[in-house]
C-alpha cells in the first residue's frame, strides 16, 4: 500500500508539473508570436532598406506548395501595380504565409500536449480507481473480468512489434548507406522540390518536367514534411536526444518557410519514402540538412470477395460516320473476341448520316449469319457527327434494365481479358473504370515501310518504339447505365472531335463514385491518319493537332526522320572512302 500511495503522489506531482509547463509554454509561444508579428518601431531604418530586393531569393519564395497551376494573387496584382509595390506585395504575401504556417505548427504542438496531458490524467484516474477497490482481491477480480494486465501486455507487445517493423524498414531502405545495384536501370531516382514546384522524371499526364503539385496527396505530403522539419528545427532539444543532438540544435535562429532552399525525395515502394531538406543556416556558408523517412507499414487485408461475372452483359456502343473499311476491321476482331470467346456482349452502332449506311448494315448482317449473332442494334441519326451525342443516344436506347456500358471507337482493338477487366473494375453506384489504352505509332515508320507491316495481331506489342500509354485520353470507359444517367450523361452540345469525354470524366471525379484509372494491357488504339477540320473551334483544333503529333512516332524515330538527309549524306561518304588495306 505504501508503494501504491507513493506512485499516486508521484503521478499527481507529475501531472501538476505538466500542467504548469503547458501553461508556461502557451504564454511563451503567445509572447513570441506577438513579438514576431509586431510592426517595426519608427526609429528603425526606412522600409526600403529593410525589404529585400524583388529579385532576391527571399522575394522569390512564395506560399508553401500551391494548388493548381493558376496565377497567384500577388502575380495578378503585380500586373496592375508599379514595380516597387509588387516587391512589397510579394514580401507581405510571403510573411503572411510564414505566419500562417508557424501558427498552424504551434496549434498542433499545443494539441499534442493536450492529448498527452489527457492521456496521463486518464492513467492517474485509473490508478485512483484501483486504490478504492478492496486490495489485491479487487485487482484480481478486475483482471479476470476485463483481461487486465494480460490485455495491456498484449497491446504493448503489438506496439513493440510494429515499432520494430518500422525500424527494420528504415534499416533496409537505402537511407544511411548505399546498396549494391546490378545496373543503372535499377536506380530509384530522386525528385526535387521547392516551396512551389516539383521537378520530376516520370511526367505522366502533365508532360511537364516541372509543375505545381496538383494532386492533393502530393500537396499534403510535402506540406506535412516541411511542417515536421520546421518543428524539429525550432523545438528545443530534450535530454533524451543526447549531447550531439543538443549541440547540433543549439541555435537562436527561428526557422521559417523562407529558409527552405530545396528538398529531394524518392520512394522505395516496399520500404518507404525518404526526404532530405536543406535550409539556410545562420550565415551564408552554413546550411541545415534534415533527413526524414516515412516507413511503409505491413500489408493489411482489407477484404476478400468473390466476383462472379458469368451473367454480366456488356453493351458496347460505337458511334460511326463513314469509315466503313475501319468498321469491317473492327467487326473482324469483334466476331473473334466477343462472339466466339466471350459470348456476353451486345453491340450498339449509332450511325450518322445516310452515306455508306447500307455497307454498315450489310457488314452487321453478314456477321449475324456467319456466327449466329443476334445481339446487336443499329441506330441511324440524320445529323452532323458528334461522338458524345452518339454515345448518349446509344446508352439511353437500352431499355432492358441496368447494363454495363463500354464506350468504344471503331479504331479500337481489345481482347477477351479486357472485357473481364471491364466487368471486375465496375460496380453500379460505386465505381467506374477509365482504362489507359496503348496507342500504336504509324506502322510504316515502325517497320520501315508499308511492305514490311505484319498482321494487326502481331503489331500489338507494348514497347517504347511501337506506341505509348495514352494517358491524356478518356474516351474509352466502362460504366453502368444507371451511373451514366444519374451523372447527367454527355454534353451533347459539343460537335465533332474531342472534349466530350473530358467533361464526363470530370463529372465522375466530382462525384462520390470511385474512378479506377489504370493502364490496360488488352486495349489498343490502332494508328490511323488524323485530319483536323478547319471548322473546329480553336481549343478542339489544338487538341486534335497535339494528338496527331503524338500519334506519329517516338521521339527517337521522329529525330531520325528529321536528320534523314544528314544520315544519308554520311552513308554516301562512307561508301566513297576506299577500303583500308589489310595487313
Amino acid at each position: 500500500m505504501l508503494h501504491v500511495e507513493m506512485l499516486r503522489r508521484g503521478l499527481l506531482t507529475w501531472a501538476s508539473r505538466v500542467g504548469g509547463l503547458l501553461v508556461l509554454l502557451c504564454c511563451s509561444l503567445s509572447l513570441l508570436y506577438v513579438m514576431t508579428c509586431s510592426p517595426p518601431h519608427s526609429d528603425n531604418p526606412p522600409l526600403t532598406h529593410v525589404l529585400p530586393h524583388a529579385g532576391s531569393n527571399h522575394a522569390k519564395l512564395g506560399p508553401i506548395i500551391g494548388a493548381g497551376t493558376g496565377e497567384t494573387g500577388g502575380a495578378r496584382a503585380a500586373a496592375q501595380s508599379p514595380p516597387g509595390a509588387h516587391s512589397y506585395q510579394v514580401l507581405l504575401q510571403e510573411r503572411d504565409e510564414q505566419h500562417r504556417l508557424y501558427i498552424s505548427s504551434l496549434k498542433k504542438q499545443i494539441a499534442q500536449l493536450k492529448e498527452d496531458l489527457q492521456e496521463r490524467s486518464e492513467q492517474l484516474k485509473k490508478v485512483q480507481d484501483s486504490l478504492k477497490r478492496d486490495g489485491p482481491a479487487g485487482r484480481k477480480e478486475s483482471e479476470s473480468q476485463g483481461g487486465g494486465h494480460g490485455d495491456v501486455q498484449g497491446l504493448k507487445s503489438q506496439q513493440s512489434d510494429l515499432q520494430e517493423f518500422l525500424r527494420s524498414q528504415l534499416s533496409k531502405a537505402e537511407v544511411l548507406s548505399g546498396t549494391r545495384l546490378p545496373s543503372e536501370y535499377a536506380v530509384v531516382p530522386f525528385e526535387s522540390f521547392t516551396l512551389q514546384k516539383m521537378y520530376q522524371l516520370e511526367m505522366g499526364l502533365t508532360r511537364h518536367p516541372e509543375e505545381k503539385p496538383v494532386r492533393k496527396d502530393k500537396r499534403d505530403d510535402l506540406g506535412e514534411v516541411l511542417e515536421v522539419a520546421l518543428r524539429s528545427l525550432n523545438t528545443p532539444p530534450s535530454p533524451q536526444d543526447g549531447r550531439d543532438a543538443a549541440e547540433n540544435r543549439k541555435t537562436s535562429k527561428i526557422y521559417t518557410p523562407s529558409d527552405f532552399i530545396e528538398g529531394i525525395t524518392r520512394t522505395e515502394k516496399d520500404k518507404g519514402t525518404l526526404y532530405e531538406l536543406t535550409f539556410r543556416g545562420e550565415s551564408t556558408s552554413e546550411f541545415k540538412r534534415l533527413t526524414l523517412f516515412r516507413p511503409f507499414g505491413p500489408l493489411i487485408k482489407v477484404k476478400n470477395e468473390r466476383v462472379d461475372t458469368a451473367n454480366v452483359l456488356i453493351n458496347i456502343i460505337v458511334p460511326l460516320s463513314r469509315r466503313t473499311d475501319k468498321f469491317k476491321q473492327f467487326m473482324h476482331n469483334f466476331r473473334e473476341v466477343c462472339v466466339r470467346q466471350d459470348g456476353r456482349v451486345h453491340l450498339t452502332v449509332v450511325y450518322f448520316g445516310k452515306e455508306q449506311m447500307s455497307e454498315v448494315r450489310s457488314t452487321l448482317e453478314n456477321t449475324s449469319r456467319e456466327v449466329n449473332f443476334k445481339n446487336y442494334t443499329l441506330l441511324q441519326l440524320d445529323e452532323e457527327f458528334s461522338r458524345g451525342r452518339g454515345l448518349d443516344v446509344g446508352a439511353r436506347a437500352w431499355k432492358a434494365g441496368n447494363v454495363l456500358l463500354f464506350f468504344c471507337d471503331v479504331d479500337i482493338y481489345f481482347n477477351a481479358d479486357f472485357l473481364n477487366t471491364c466487368r471486375i473494375n465496375t460496380q453500379p453506384g460505386k465505381k467506374v473504370f477509365y482504362p489507359v489504352l496503348f496507342s500504336q505509332y504509324n506502322p510504316s515508320l515502325i517497320y520501315g515501310g508499308p511492305e514490311h507491316i505484319p498482321p494487326v495481331e502481331q503489331q500489338l506489342v507494348i514497347k517504347k518504339d511501337t506506341g505509348f500509354w495514352r494517358d491524356f485520353g478518356f474516351g474509352m470507359t466502362c460504366q453502368y447505365r444507371s451511373d451514366f444517367i444519374n451523372i447527367g450523361g454527355f454534353d451533347i452540345d459539343i460537335k465533332g472531335w474531342g472534349g466530350e469525354d473530358v467533361h464526363l470524366y470530370r463529372k465522375y471525379l466530382h462525384s462520390n463514385l470511385l474512378v479506377v484509372r489504370a493502364p490496360s494491357r488488352g486495349l489498343f488504339h490502332l494508328w490511323h491518319e488524323k485530319h483536323c477540320a478547319d471548322e473546329l473551334p480553336p481549343d478542339q483544333y489544338r487538341m486534335c493537332m497535339q494528338s496527331k503529333a503524338m500519334n506519329e512516332a517516338s521521339h527517337g524515330q521522329l529525330g531520325m526522320l528529321f536528320f534523314r538527309q544528314e544520315i544519308e549524306t554520311h552513308l554516301r561518304k562512307q561508301k566513297q572512302q576506299p577500303n583500308p588495306k589489310k595487313t
